[in-house]
């Protein structure tokens, strides 16, 4: 569908991220069903408007609760408007002109086992006086397994040596390592896995960046369904299930107190059981 007033790249941005939102979902619903379970998806809209009072956009956030996903959220967005004085300083190209376009999918699954590893990913496109795509996804496992963490990083390895000309591997790795990290924990948030910004997309630039972004949804696509379904089987303990839920506690933190995309959605006026569907069901801090 197409949205007035947006430009061909930020609809080709959009159109992308609400397909891969589409089959994203369908193929959790599809383990949901391999393991007997008719749990769905549930989409629910939200609008915003901006600080003047004018039309800013909205988003569709998804949200499943199912006997594989304990709970897992892929949302969509596509917004626009003015950032405020303050926070225009902290955006790419806003200090002087604050105006914003971004279009975006945002994932966040917790899982039922504590062998299936959690997981985000998130990929998105922003338009200030520049452009870019961002993006990022990692694996959080409770009980690390190191043949899952294995298999993650070489799709994600394999994303980006296809678009050897703009996307750095190596970089992209230590980029995660570097910001999913707690600093008043000293510990990483998980396994790690790849995270880029400001990849410039003016211009002759755009289908390159837009290539690569595309490829990192279709990797995320192949590798973690397959982790899922390698693990979802798996038996386990009360300690493990206990071990599960400190670990979210440790999650939620990071994303209460660092994530720039949760302050993103929250200082841009996002609907905020969209923003913070990345919490999980259930925690535990000791």
């Amino acid at each position: 569908m197409s949205l007035p007033g947006l430009d061909d790249a930020q609809q080709r941005a959009r159109d992308w991220f609400v397909s891969l939102r589409d089959r994203i979902c369908l193929a959790f619903e599809a383990i949901e069903r391999e393991a007997d379970s008719d749990a769905r998806f549930c989409f629910s809209s939200w609008e915003r408007e901006d600080a003047t009072g004018a039309a800013g956009g909205g988003g569709v956030r998804g949200l499943m609760k199912g006997k594989v996903f304990e709970k897992v959220g892929v949302n969509v967005s596509t917004v626009s408007g003015t950032f405020s004085p303050e926070f225009a300083r902290t955006i790419h190209g806003a200090t002087e002109e604050p105006a914003f376009f971004a279009t975006g999918i945002s994932l966040v699954a917790h899982m039922a086992n504590p062998h299936v590893p959690a997981v985000h990913m998130n990929t998105r496109y922003l338009v200030t006086t520049r452009r870019w795509f961002g993006g990022c996804a990692d694996l959080n496992p409770p009980i690390p397994c190191s043949e899952d963490s294995v298999d993650f990083h070489t799709t994600m390895k394999a994303a980006c040596e296809a678009h050897a000309s703009i996307a750095d591997y190596p970089r992209f790795a230590r980029w995660a390592q570097d910001y999913f990290f707690i600093p008043h924990r000293q510990v990483e948030r998980g396994a790690g896995g790849i995270f880029y910004d400001h990849l410039e997309a003016a211009d002759e630039a755009f289908e390159s960046a837009f290539a690569f972004t595309r490829a990192v949804g279709e990797a995320f696509l192949a590798v973690y369904p397959r982790i899922v379904r390698h693990r979802m089987g798996n038996t386990f303990t009360s300690d493990e299930e206990h071990q599960m839920l400190a670990w979210r506690g440790r999650y939620a933190e990071f994303n209460l107190v660092y994530d720039r995309g949760t302050l993103f959605g929250l200082k841009t006026g996002g609907n905020p059981d969209a923003i913070l569907m990345s919490l999980p069901p259930r925690a535990i801090w000791e």
